[in-house]
C-alpha cells in the first residue's frame, strides 16, 4: 500500500485506545505502538506535511500495511503493547536488549595480587566477586578499596619492578603505599589486599576496628612503619566514608531520569539512588531520534518492564502521555506502589537537573566523536572519488599456512568504527593450495551470494566500500568475481603496505594507485582497517590450525580417523575432556560406537597416553 492509501485506511480507525502493528512488504512486524485514540495516532504517521524525526521517517518509508487491536482502556493497551513488543522485538522499537550486562571485581593470584574491575569472568585463575549488574557500582567499589588501602593501580609488575624507578605521583600525594619503593613487605601488602577485599564484600563495618587493633599491635612491637601505614589506611577509610554523603532520605529507593536531544540524537540519563546514595548511573543514546515526548513515552515502559529494577519512586523531567496507566502497571509489576512524578522544587528537582546535565554531556561526547568520524569519512570519500562518505566499509584479508589451506577474514567498520557483530569468516571450499587471488575471489563471490539470497545480519547489508588487503591481482580477481552480482557497483579498492607494514597506497579497480601517506587522517584510518582485518584473519587461521592439530593428535589412536576425531572434539570440546571421559561417555559422541569408545578409553589408561599438544587446556577448542 502507498502512503496515501495507508492514510485513508488510518482515517477509518475508531477514536478508541488500542495497539497498532505496522508491517513491511515482507509482512514482518517493524513497529508496535499504543494509542489513546487510534485514528489520531496512526493517521499522523501517513498524513502529508507532518514532520518526523529520522527514525520514524525511516520506519514510515518501510511501512506497507498495519493492523490494530482495539482495547477497553489505555492501561490495557499499554499491557498489550508491552507483551507484543517482547514477543516480536520489532526493528524500530526501543528494545534495550544489549545495554545490560554483568561486572565483577577481579582479584589476581600470585605473591602480589591486584584488584580491578572486570566486565566478564575469564578462566584465568583469578578470583572474582560478583556478578553485579552495575559496572558503575563495581568501579566505585574498586576505587574506594584502592583509595582506602593505598593499593597500587599502575601498570608495574610485582615483584619484578620493585626497586626499579621512582614511585609515581599517587605515592607522593598519599594515594598509594609505594610498593615499588621496596619499603613495603609482601606480608604487609597482602594484609592490605585482604582488608580491601573485606571492605568490598562487607562494607566499612568492623574494618576500622580491625585496622585500629592492628595499628596498636604494630606500635607495641615498635614496627612504626607498619603502624604508620595502618594509620594512613584508617584515615583513608574514614575520608572515603565521610565523602559518601546521603543526598536523599536513607529509606527511599529512587530513580531520577531526564532526557536531552542534540543534533540528530537523544539521550536518556538515569541516576539510581539506594539508601540515600548514588548507586548507579546509566545512559542510553538513540541515533536518529529527537522527539523527546515520543522517546519518553516509549523508553519508560521498555526500561522498567524488561527486567529493570522498579524503585518506589521515579522522578522524571516530564511525564509521558500515558503516565497514569504506566504508574499503575509499574506498581502491579513491582508488587507495591510505584510513584512516577515530576519534582517541582527542592533536592530531588536539583537531581533531575543533574540527570539532564549528564544526558547533555553524553550527547556532547557522542557529537564530538561523530563529528571527527564524519570528517574522516568525508576525507576518505574525497580521496577515493566516492559519491558519498562510506557509512559501511567491509575489508577482507586472506591467511594461509604451509599445507595450502586458506581462510579469509572479513571485518566491518560502521561510521568509522569497528562493528564486531558484523565480522565474518570464510574457509575456502573450492581453492586448494596457496592462491590468494582465487581465495579472495571465492570469499567475495560467496559474500555476494549471501546478500542476493536475502541473508540476515551483516550479509544482508550492502556495503558502501570494499577494501581488500592486497594489490592489483586481488582487485582484478574480485572485480571479475563480482561482475553481474549485487555487489558489482560497490566501490572496490586494494590496500598495499610499505616496508613498515603500514598502508602505502590504495589500488583502484583499473590498477592505478592513490598515495595516502600525505593525508594523515585517512592514512591512519586505512592503516587501522588493514591491521584489524589482518589480525582477524590471522587469529582465525591460528585457531583453525590449532584445532586441526588437536584432531591430528587424536588420530594417533589406532582406529581413530579424522571423522571420529572431529566428532570427539565437537562433543567434548577439548582433548583433555576426551582423555577424562568414561567409555560410556565416549560412546555418546556421534559416530563413536562401543568398540571404538572402549579402544579410546583403554588407550588413555593403558600407558599409551596421548602427548598433550602445546597450549592444550580445558578451554582450548
Amino acid at each position: 500500500m502507498t502512503k496515501a492509501e495507508l492514510y485513508e485506511k488510518a482515517k477509518m480507525l475508531p477514536l478508541l485506545p488500542g495497539v497498532y502493528i505496522i508491517r513491511d512488504k515482507r509482512d514482518e512486524i517493524i513497529y508496535i505502538g499504543k494509542a489513546k485514540r487510534l485514528r489520531t495516532r496512526v493517521s499522523q504517521y501517513f498524513r502529508e506535511g507532518v514532520p518526523h524525526d529520522a527514525k520514524v521517517t525511516q520506519m514510515i518509508e518501510h511501512a506497507f500495511t498495519f493492523d490494530v487491536i482495539v482495547c477497553q482502556s489505555e492501561f490495557e493497551a499499554l499491557v498489550l503493547e508491552a507483551s507484543q513488543i517482547k514477543a516480536h522485538t520489532p526493528k524500530y522499537n526501543i528494545l534495550l536488549k544489549d545495554d545490560k550486562g554483568y561486572s565483577y571485581v577481579k582479584i589476581t593470584k600470585g605473591e602480589y595480587p591486584r584488584i580491578s574491575a572486570a566486565l566478564q569472568k575469564d578462566d584465568d585463575g583469578a578470583d572474582y566477586i560478583g556478578p553485579f549488574t552495575s559496572s558503575f557500582a563495581v568501579r566505585q567499589m574498586v576505587e574506594t578499596a584502592q583509595d582506602s588501602f593505598l593499593l597500587p593501580r599502575c601498570n608495574r609488575r610485582f615483584p619484578e619492578d620493585i626497586g626499579k624507578g621512582r614511585p609515581c605521583l599517587n605515592a607522593h600525594i598519599g594515594k598509594c603505599m609505594a610498593l615499588c619503593s621496596g619499603k613495603i613487605s609482601k606480608e604487609v601488602y597482602n594484609e592490605a589486599v585482604k582488608g580491601a577485599i573485606q571492605l568490598i564484600r562487607h562494607g566499612k563495618k568492623d574494618i576500622l576496628t580491625v585496622l585500629r587493633r592492628r595499628m596498636e599491635e604494630a606500635a607495641e612491637r615498635l614496627d612504626f612503619e607498619q603502624a604508620a601505614l595502618l594509620r594512613d589506611q584508617i584515615a583513608a577509610v574514614e575520608k572515603v566514608s565521610a565523602g559518601q554523603k546521603v543526598v536523599v532520605d536513607e529509606t527511599v529507593e529512587m530513580d531520577v531520569m531526564a532526557f536531552a536531544a542534540s543534533g540528530s540524537s537523544s539521550c536518556a540519563a538515569i541516576l539510581r539512588y539506594r539508601k540515600g546514595r548514588l548507586a548507579d548511573k546509566r545512559e542510553f543514546v538513540f541515533k536518529g531520534s529527537t522527539d523527546l515526548d515520543a522517546l519518553r513515552e516509549e523508553f519508560l515502559p521498555r526500561y522498567y518492564l524488561y527486567g529493570g529494577e522498579i524503585p518506589r519512586r521515579i522522578a522524571v523531567d516530564a511525564l509521558p502521555e500515558a503516565a497514569e496507566a504506566l504508574e499503575q502497571l509499574l506498581g502491579e509489576t513491582r508488587g507495591a506502589k510505584a510513584q512516577l512524578y515530576v519534582p517541582q522544587r527542592g533536592d530531588v528537582a536539583q537531581l533531575v537537573t543533574m540527570a539532564y546535565t549528564n544526558a547533555v554531556e553524553r550527547l556532547a561526547r557522542e557529537s564530538g566523536r561523530t563529528d571527527r568520524g564524519q570528517r574522516l569519512l568525508d576525507e576518505t570519500a574525497a580521496l577515493l572519488g566516492l559519491e558519498k562518505p562510506p557509512h559501511v566499509i567491509e575489508s577482507y584479508d586472506i591467511s594461509n599456512w604451509g599445507e595450502g589451506t586458506s581462510v579469509c577474514g572479513m571485518v566491518v567498520f560502521q561510521d568509522g568504527r569497528p562493528l564486531k557483530s558484523g565480522y565474518r569468516r570464510f574457509k575456502m571450499r573450492t581453492v586448494f593450495g596457496t592462491d590468494d587471488f582465487a581465495s579472495m575471489a571465492e570469499a567475495l563471490s560467496r559474500r555476494a551470494g549471501e546478500y542476493e539470497k536475502g541473508a540476515a545480519g551483516q550479509f544482508g547489508v550492502l556495503p558502501d566500500l570494499i577494501l581488500l588487503d592486497g594489490g592489483k591481482g586481488q582487485v582484478s580477481a574480485v572485480k571479475a568475481a563480482l561482475a553481474g552480482t549485487a555487489l558489482a557497483a560497490v566501490p572496490l579498492f586494494g590496500m598495499v603496505k610499505d616496508d613498515h607494514h603500514r598502508t602505502r597506497a590504495i589500488v583502484t579497480a583499473d590498477g592505478g594507485e592513490i598515495a595516502v601517506s600525505m593525508h594523515r587522517g585517512v592514512f591512519t584510518f586505512l592503516s587501522n582497517i588493514q591491521e584489524e582485518v589482518h589480525r582477524f584473519s590471522i587469529e582465525y587461521q591460528r585457531a583453525s590450525q590449532k584445532k586441526k592439530s588437536y584432531a591430528s593428535s587424536l588420530t594417533a589412536i589406532p582406529g581413530v580417523g579424522p571423522a571420529t576425531a572431529k566428532a570427539l572434539l565437537v562433543h567434548f570440546k577439548t582433548v583433555t575432556a576426551v582423555r577424562e571421559a568414561s567409555a560410556e561417555e565416549l560412546e555418546q559422541a556421534k559416530g563413536v560406537g562401543a568398540a571404538a569408545a572402549r579402544r579410546i578409553f583403554d588407550w588413555f589408561r593403558g600407558g599409551a597416553a596421548l602427548d598433550k599438544a602445546p597450549g592444550t587446556g580445558d578451554n582450548e577448542p
